[in-house]
């Protein structure tokens, strides 16, 4: 009986360890999955727009928005320049555009140093006048 119990008393130790060997294997599988799918994948082309040279260069009837850096806006046409502000802009381009053709524009000439929202909003308003061709210039401070 001596000998059954330390036969069936045998301290077993469980094994703590995982095999790495399956893991690596599928591993190595997906490797050379991709390693060959990948030269068969096309790259995708994005299609940017261009922004070139008018097809209609505007005729001599152009008009300018002057943005200074103070913050002053003026409105400078063949009839000469006028100070005002960014609420009156809409009305006066409306005027000005009335009485022109429709292949005039209105270019918009702001000081470098100037935050671009300031430009934005010049842009909105001549827009929400109706004005069709809308350029951008820039104008270096002179101090």
């Amino acid at each position: 009986m001596a000998a059954m119990s330390s036969r069936g008393g045998r301290n077993r130790r469980t094994v703590n360890e995982i095999n790495m060997v399956p893991f690596i294997d599928v591993m190595l599988v997906l490797l050379i999955i991709f390693m060959v799918t990948a030269p068969m994948l096309t790259p995708g082309s994005i299609n940017v727009p261009s922004a070139g040279k008018s097809s209609r260069p505007p005729t001599k009837n152009i008009a300018y928005v002057l943005l200074e850096k103070n913050g002053e806006i003026k409105f400078k046409s063949g009839s000469g320049e006028q100070t005002l502000k960014l609420d009156d802009l809409k009305t006066v381009a409306q005027s000005w555009q009335a009485g022109q053709s429709e292949d005039s524009a209105i270019q918009i000439q702001a000081d470098k140093t100037l935050p671009f929202e300031e430009v934005m909003k010049a842009h909105s308003e001549l827009s929400k006048a109706g004005v069709k061709r809308i350029a951008f210039g820039v104008v270096t401070s002179s101090n």
